[in-house]
């Protein structure tokens, strides 16, 4: 009984890790990828709107601020 139980377990959990993970899918209309793009803004409005209160010598700006070609000041 316990050995049907381990063998069961394990094959459910073996099976779980076949599944492909969750993801978004893209947009299939106009205003989906609208929605998309207005969403995309008002994050990088958000992020830019918290990068200036921030003390910009601290670890936190580098990391949360600081991207891929951007000047060093």
């Amino acid at each position: 009984m316990m050995r049907a139980l381990i063998l069961s377990l394990l094959a459910l959990s073996t099976t779980a890790c076949t599944f492909p993970a969750a993801y978004d899918p893209d947009p299939t209309s106009v205003y989906q990828w609208e929605r998309r793009q207005t969403e995309i803004t008002r994050r990088e409005a958000e992020r830019v709107r918290l990068c200036q209160m921030m003390n910009k010598d601290s670890e936190r700006y580098e990391r949360d601020c600081r991207r891929p070609g951007d000047p060093q000041s």
